[in-house]
């Protein structure tokens, strides 16, 4: 079964990262839009939808779901402008921050 992952910017300017399973994106961002379930988006209407990809298997959908909600809001503009460029050094920085970490853990 396919399934969207997709970012909504919320009335705040905050960013919304969700899935939806199957084909009806439209309806899904019209059930946020709608207040139709309680939750984040509900209290931060309207939203509007930036950035949106198919996925063809829902498991795939799911893990980049939890990949994107872990980024920084810098990244996720990033992507939301498909500015790959921009991504690909976040990761490179992000990938150092963490080799750091490491080290520092490392030490007593």
């Amino acid at each position: 079964m396919s399934a969207f992952v997709y970012i909504l910017r919320c009335a705040g300017g905050s960013y919304y990262v969700g899935s939806a399973r199957g084909t009806s994106l439209d309806k899904r961002v019209s059930e946020h839009q709608a207040g139709t379930y309680r939750g984040y988006t509900s209290q931060r209407r309207p939203v509007i939808l930036v950035y949106a990809e198919l996925f063809e298997r829902i498991t795939d959908a799911i893990a980049m779901e939890r990949r994107i909600k872990g980024w920084s809001r810098t990244k996720k503009e990033a992507l939301i402008r498909r500015d790959w460029e921009q991504l690909q050094q976040l990761d490179k920085r992000q990938s150092v921050q963490d080799e750091l970490r490491a080290n520092d853990s490392d030490i007593c």
